[in-house]
């Protein structure tokens, strides 16, 4: 915990490395001091195919998993720390975004918690 998954299209990193992207929102995540460093888990998803406001714009979106606990200012902070960072990787790009999802610790399990 936590998970940061990058949805984005394929066009808006063609000069740009998966892991670079990766990379900056990690550290941003890190820096929120939020979460134990080796805690932060990062994956990406890029798109061919995708429709956005009806056309073919570039986008990049990451949705932000993270376990219940955290306050409205310290998830506002998060959020906007990482869409600076893409911001600022991808100035040109229409569309910067991302949402954070608090996991419930009711019903929540991984493998060293059996």
């Amino acid at each position: 915990m936590p998970h940061f998954i990058i949805e984005c299209s394929d066009n808006l990193i063609k000069n740009t490395s998966k892991q670079e992207v990766m990379q900056l929102v990690y550290e941003a995540a890190e820096a929120s001091e939020l979460f134990a460093k080796g805690d932060i888990k990062v994956r990406i998803k890029v798109y061919e195919d995708y429709i956005v406001g009806g056309k073919k714009d570039d986008f990049i979106h990451v949705f932000g998993n993270i376990m219940e606990g955290r306050t409205t200012e310290q998830k506002n902070k998060l959020s906007s720390s990482i869409v600076k960072v893409l911001k600022d990787l991808f100035p040109n790009s229409p569309i910067v975004s991302m949402n954070i999802r608090d996991f419930e610790k009711i019903g929540y399990c991984n493998k060293s918690m059996v």
